[in-house]
């Protein structure tokens, strides 16, 4: 069936619009991804840290105001820290 060619224009151009409110990236070291987003210039919103579920993200700014996030594993033995300090 599909969607009107109307709609799918309108999907494509909320990202450039900053009207995502966020979206997640799985990679295998948040560290390394965080550092050569940083090098590239990329805004950042928040550094690496190991979240109490039990990932390990960041988050940085698109130039269109979109969040995006990266999420990889917590280094073993860190998810018991991070929730700790909560």
């Amino acid at each position: 069936m599909g969607r009107p060619a109307d709609d799918a224009r309108a999907l494509r151009a909320l990202p450039a619009k900053g009207s995502l409110s966020s979206l997640i990236f799985r990679v295998d070291d948040c560290d390394a991804t965080f550092e050569k987003l940083r090098a590239a210039g990329a805004e950042v919103m928040q550094e690496p840290v190991d979240q109490a579920y039990g990932v390990r993200d960041c988050a940085f700014r698109d130039p269109s105001g979109n969040q995006l996030r990266f999420s990889g594993p917590v280094k073993a033995g860190a998810v018991g820290a991070a929730a700790a300090e909560r």
